[in-house]
């Protein structure tokens, strides 16, 4: 079986930037400029033009930051770009993979939270390890 060198490079630098950005977003809450950059390029190691719809997917968390609010700029960016690597479905699949992630984790943290008595509603959460999470899952799983 042979290996296509552009999409072993495409898969492995998307693992580590996006790697990156999760921990980023963990240890300083935010998602740097430059491994969005880096991710965006990454779509050109097997660029579609069909991939272009994936980053209308940055479309979800747009719109939960406008009415809802707790989403950063990053976590939006790491998505478009994402999309261009993914393509439509698979990035519909990586936010919907990352948002329930993201969703169970800070409802078991909010409970484990409520039972210690502690107040963790206004507690922010890093998003973009588990968008990468869903992100990685899509692109390798679907």
């Amino acid at each position: 079986m042979a290996v296509n060198g552009p999409l072993l490079l495409q898969a492995v630098s998307f693992t580590i930037l996006l790697t990156a950005a999760a921990v980023c977003d963990i240890r300083r809450r935010i998602v740097p400029n430059l491994l969005c950059a880096g991710i965006a390029l990454t779509s050109l190691l097997a660029f579609e033009p069909e991939n272009l719809a994936g980053a209308l997917i940055a479309v979800i968390p747009l719109v939960i930051a406008r009415f809802f609010g707790g989403i950063e700029g990053g976590d939006i960016k790491l998505m478009a770009v994402s999309g261009l690597v993914l393509g439509f479905r698979q990035s519909l699949a990586a936010a919907i993979l990352g948002f329930t992630a993201f969703a169970v984790i800070s409802g078991i943290y909010t409970l484990i939270g409520k039972v210690r008595g502690r107040d963790t509603e206004r507690m922010p959460h890093p998003l973009a390890p588990f968008l990468s999470l869903g992100c990685l899952a899509a692109y390798f799983l679907f």
